[in-house]
């Protein structure tokens, strides 16, 4: 399995990044949502460029010209709500793409800090023998990615998965190195942070992404 962390070296992505985590910046809604947009477009490219290719010949009103075109079948999925800016970012570039959607929350127990990860919602078409894209921002723990994976097998086994997020913990990279196919999955993430806390959130990270999307949930 290929770990890939784009924000080994600074690029643009950098800024969008910094932009996300500061705090002065997150009080602007339509700023945020648009920064999780462009790093979905950044990340859609960087995949882009690790699919099949075969060429085409294309008439052009002066002579044909050779083009070429992904061979690969794209479905892009997210998990709901947190992930649809960044899914967002990511079907504007792979605008033919099939799409799925998965609801995962968690619901925390009485007491203390733990929760149970729960799927109640799966819209997705057939994934078997495509390129199945996860999209979440934040992968924190790695078991709502892993849940929202099996709930979509159903559906078919991909021949490919790449798992996109903007911010992981080192926690989660291990784990869904773990869980995941090791021979067809390759993980993305703009930038990998080094901790969760004990509510499960990412250390440094940015917070809750939904909410800063959204608004506060109840």
């Amino acid at each position: 399995m290929e770990i890939i962390n784009l924000g080994d070296k600074p690029s643009l992505l950098s800024r969008y990044i910094r932009e996300l985590r500061d705090i002065t910046i997150q009080t602007d809604p339509l700023r945020f949502r648009r920064n999780l947009e462009r790093i979905g477009e950044i990340m859609a490219y960087e995949i882009s460029r690790r699919l099949e290719y075969h060429e085409e010949t294309v008439d052009t009103p002066l002579a044909k010209a050779g083009a070429w075109e992904a061979s690969e079948k794209i479905v892009l999925a997210t998990i709901l709500r947190a992930g649809l800016p960044f899914h967002h970012g990511f079907l504007n570039y792979f605008d033919h793409a099939e799409n799925a959607f998965v609801s995962a929350y968690r619901k925390y127990r009485e007491k203390g800090d733990s929760f149970d990860v729960l799927v109640e919602y799966l819209a997705s078409p057939d994934i078997e023998g495509k390129t199945l894209i996860i999209v979440d921002p934040m992968l924190a723990t790695g078991s709502s990615m892993e849940l929202a994976y099996r709930a979509m097998l159903h559906n078919g086994n991909p021949a490919k998965i790449h798992v996109a997020s903007v911010i992981a913990s080192q926690q989660a990279i291990d784990y869904v190195a773990k869980v995941f196919p090791q021979d067809i999955t390759t993980v993305w993430s703009a930038a990998i942070d080094p901790e969760i806390n004990a509510h499960s959130y990412i250390v440094p990270g940015l917070g809750d992404a939904g909410d800063l999307s959204y608004g506060v949930k109840l």
